[in-house]
């Protein structure tokens, strides 16, 4: 482990240096890779300058305990000592766990795809609670969500896709990805009985426009066509909407939002390239799960991830066996014990293999 950390504390003082390059500041791509790269190891530097100075602090006052002829001085070494040992175990598991390799996709934004599925209405009206949720926490953590696209109901919303930018914003949204399920008395449900209704969610890491994904244009079918309201009404007299269909994948993206065929087009290529980018993404994660069994993150989309019950105030993550009982709160965005949760499980996860 402490070849790795000097192996890292020297990495870091190159990149110090390099920005230290006048020239550096004429390659933003460079500039930029350079200060990111660095930012994402200096967690790791300052946990190693702890650690370190812990072990000399360690190793001072054992030496004062030794030799130091005054009482009084002897007295405070050791009580001091037994504090620093006793934080040395934490300091030690702190190191290791930033040691963990990353997902390379941690510091991406996201495409953030919620639709409903079985329950009728009561699942278009839990999108939009589910989408209110969010939208709450992305206000906490200082994120940017723009709606990309959003098909709505009479009570709710039937499939919404929102762009989400900010930091890190796939390292914690990327549980969220598979099936949640609500259990309440619908607002239609004169009887008084609980429904039972499910919607999906989709967290993809966002494709990088040049580097991710190349498309071949022999591969994808442009249609064209008047955009439409609800009740098939046209809301457009030009053919402003775009269909992308990618044959490889089988992927559709059908975009209308804008009044113009070019915005709508430039949306739909975006959802594609991410969509494209998310598969294979799937597919690393399933080879890594494989070996690493117990892992979660961004595995199967239809595998029922949380159950909301709201006749006992109850949110229960079924990956980890997690319930907590504080479901209105939950409700307004202060997700952040589940997901802390969920980081620590896989955390653990990834530690036993590496000491394996």
């Amino acid at each position: 482990m402490f070849d790795k950390l000097e192996a890292v504390v020297r990495r870091y003082e190159i990149l110090t240096e390099r920005l230290g390059d006048p020239s550096l500041y004429d390659r933003p791509a460079e500039l930029r890779e350079t200060n990111t790269e660095r930012s994402n190891i200096e967690p790791i530097v300052v946990k190693f300058r702890q650690y370190k100075k812990l072990i000399a602090d360690i190793a001072g006052n054992k030496d004062i305990i030794h030799n130091e002829k005054d009482e009084e001085m002897r007295e405070m070494a050791k009580e001091e000592l037994s504090e620093l040992e006793a934080s040395l175990p934490l300091v030690e598991q702190e190191l290791k766990l930033l040691l963990l390799p990353k997902d390379p996709n941690d510091d991406r934004n996201i495409l953030l795809e919620i639709r409903a599925g079985a329950g009728g209405d009561e699942a278009s009206i839990f999108v939009a609670d589910i989408w209110r949720m969010y939208r709450s926490y992305f206000g906490t953590m200082g994120w940017k969500a723009e709606v990309m696209s959003l098909s709505d109901s009479d009570h709710g919303v039937k499939e919404i896709i929102v762009s989400v930018s900010g930091d890190k914003v796939y390292s914690r949204m990327k549980y969220e990805s598979g099936a949640h399920r609500v259990q309440r008395v619908p607002d239609t449900e004169s009887m008084g009985r609980v429904h039972t209704s499910t919607i999906t969610v989709a967290v993809m890491p966002e494709a990088d426009e040049v580097e991710d994904v190349v498309l071949d244009m022999n591969e994808i079918r442009i249609d064209v066509y008047r955009s439409g309201g609800s009740g098939g009404q046209s809301v457009n007299t030009s053919d402003s909407a775009v269909r992308l269909t990618h044959f490889p994948t089988g992927i559709v993206i059908a975009m209308q939002d804008e009044r113009s065929q070019l915005k709508n087009k430039e949306k739909a290529f975006k959802i594609l390239k991410t969509k494209i980018y998310d598969l294979r993404v799937q597919q690393a994660h399933d080879k890594e799960a494989a070996t690493r069994k117990g892992l979660v993150g961004t595995g199967d989309r239809s595998e029922r991830i949380r159950t909301y019950n709201y006749p006992q105030g109850r949110i229960s993550d079924h990956r980890i066996n997690f319930t907590i009982y504080n479901l209105p709160t939950f409700m307004n965005g202060d997700i952040d014990s589940v997901i802390d949760a969920l980081i620590a499980h896989n955390q653990a996860i990834l530690l036993q293999g590496e000491e394996e």
